[in-house]
Formats: structure tokens, C-alpha cells, sequence
């Protein structure tokens, strides 16, 4: 086991354009001022991301300043998990959604809801 640092100051994630006018919409459209991003234990292969529209973040949550007056903020036990990770907003098919590209991920379950890291 070891122990490892971590540094608050880096840069934690990184979120396209396309993601941040997302952000933007759902937000302004909810009556928001951010979006809370989280990890929690679910799914066939053991974790996956939790987004809510807030008002702001917790005491423990790094907030993460984005263009367009957006602002995330990473609760900080998801950290570890998305220490890396690049939000996209794609289109697949006829439908668009978050894709999360986490270099941390060391599988997914088929239906890409779930992840697990190791």
C-alpha cells in the first residue's frame, strides 16, 4: 500500500465546450447556479456518476470555474475517480449525452452505465 498526494490546485477535470453549454442550458433552465458531480457505489461493476443542479457546493466540494459563468463542483470523495477526466457532450446516433472520458476507468459494464476502477 502506499500513500499517495494529491493536489487540489490541478487541474481535476477538464470539460469541453460543448459540455459547458450543456451545463449552461440545463442549469438556466432548472434555476441553478452549478452542477455537483459525484461518485457513488451502483451498478454491475461497482460505481457511477452523479450529477445534481445546486445552488452551490458543500463545504468539502473543490469548485471548479468553467466559461459561460458556469461552475462544477467535485465532491471530495469523487476526486480520486476523476482525477484526469475529460466531460464531453456528444452526439450518438439521434442522441446526445455526457460522456465521461476517465483515464482511471479499468472497465465498464456493457450498457455503459457503471464503472469500476482499480
Amino acid at each position: 500500500m502506499s500513500v499517495e498526494t494529491f493536489d487540489v490546485r490541478e487541474q481535476l477535470v477538464t470539460v469541453t465546450p460543448a459540455a459547458t453549454r450543456h451545463f449552461r442550458a440545463s442549469i438556466q433552465a432548472g434555476g441553478g447556479k452549478g452542477v455537483r458531480i459525484d461518485v457513488r457505489e451502483s451498478g454491475c461493476t461497482g460505481f457511477k456518476y452523479v450529477l445534481d443542479e445546486v445552488a452551490g457546493g458543500s463545504d468539502t466540494d473543490v469548485p471548479v470555474a468553467l466559461d459561460e459563468g458556469v461552475t462544477l463542483y467535485i465532491s471530495a470523495a469523487a476526486m480520486p475517480f476523476l482525477r484526469g477526466t475529460e466531460i464531453d457532450y456528444v452526439r450518438e446516433g439521434v442522441n446526445y449525452s455526457l460522456k465521461f472520458n476517465n483515464p482511471n476507468v479499468t472497465a465498464e459494464c456493457g450498457c455503459g452505465e457503471s464503472f469500476s476502477v482499480e
